[in-house]
């Protein structure tokens, strides 16, 4: 039997200045309940999912969404199919009109097909939305994106940026890891994958821990919460998340922002330039750039390259947009040899 994840730490979301820095820049979970509570989505939600459908509407302007079926038989788990070949759904475009249709002409089915509008951005999409529903972050700058489905499951994955996800219709459990559980959530592949992110492949509903036995030991380290309307959860920068969405009309509405420079690439482009150049050494090699690595990028702290006159650092010197940008060049040159 899997242990009970702990609940992850809340807070009122209504509280006043709830969303300071120390909050934004934190690296544990944290459940703000109703801090979204006085939004008008929120409330047309709380009414119905006819009320909400039409709030959606007033702002849609009528450009196709990417949206995602399935047949009922995959019950909302977006995955891979049997072979990791492909998926277990198909990617449409389709007006986001004709998607709330959808879901509501199958609103009271038992198994109904799976329908879901994943990561549409809604300044773009949905614009004057964020002018009644909207959260104050500060001087950040976020992604905002609306998520709109029935029932689904979203298999455990991690995301770059730090990510406050409100719940603005339905309920939606999620099930969060420490970024040290990689291990034990048996990753699938890299460079294909459903999202752009790698995922677990473990079935969280049934778990098969014959062939994934290590699934029991990330599952000891799991937080879980689960939310309602109104109800938001801030989901720190590299921690894995499922996500689970338990009503037949769910709408999540996120914020993504990084902590660091905009001239920074993805550190997933340093991973993949790593299986490229790093994992196939003999091992007395990988472990000497495994020093180096902790050396100039780890357990940098400027010492590194103190002894060497600041003109002459060179890449070893802090990176601006411009330093970033001739870096980037040397990359590309080398590897374009």
């Amino acid at each position: 039997m899997l242990p009970e994840p702990a609940p992850i730490r809340e807070l009122d979301g209504r509280a006043p200045g709830v969303l300071g820095d120390a909050l934004l820049s934190s690296t544990e979970p944290v459940v703000l309940r109703g801090l979204a509570s006085s939004w008008p989505m929120v409330a047309r939600s709380r009414a119905s999912q006819g009320e909400a459908g039409a709030y959606l509407r007033r702002f849609y302007r009528g450009e196709q969404v990417l949206a995602f079926l399935g047949a009922p038989e995959m019950a909302g788990r977006y995955f891979y199919n049997a072979d990791l070949s492909g998926f277990n759904y198909a990617a449409i475009k389709a007006p986001l009109d004709k998607v709330l249709e959808e879901l509501e002409d199958h609103r009271d089915d038992t198994h109904p097909p799976s329908v879901y509008v994943g990561s549409t951005m809604i300044d773009h999409y949905l614009p004057g939305f964020r002018t009644e529903n909207d959260l104050d972050l500060g001087a950040r700058q976020p992604l905002v994106s609306i998520w709109i489905g029935n029932r689904s499951r979203i298999a455990a994955h991690y995301d770059v940026p730090d990510n406050i996800a409100v719940v603005a219709a339905g309920r939606r459990r999620f099930t969060l890891f420490p970024p040290e559980q990689v291990s034990n959530l048996y990753i699938g592949p890299l460079d294909f994958t459903p999202a752009g992110q790698a995922i677990s492949l473990v079935d969280f509903a049934k778990p098969d821990l014959q062939r994934f036995p290590r699934f029991a030991q990330a599952m000891a380290s799991a937080r879980a919460a689960e939310l309602g309307p109104g109800d938001a959860i801030f989901i720190p920068s590299m921690w894995w998340h499922h996500i689970e969405a338990l009503e037949p009309f769910n709408v999540l509405v996120n914020y993504w922002w990084r902590q660091s420079p905009p001239h920074m690439d993805s550190p997933a482009a340093t991973l993949m330039l790593a299986l490229l150049t790093l994992r196939e050494l003999p091992p007395a090699q990988r472990r000497a750039w495994q020093e180096l690595l902790r050396h100039y990028v780890f357990d940098s702290d400027g010492s590194e390259a103190a002894h060497i006159p600041p003109a002459a650092r060179g890449v070893l010197a802090p990176l601006d947009a411009e330093s970033a940008r001739g870096l980037r060049m040397q990359l590309l040159k080398r590897l374009n040899r």
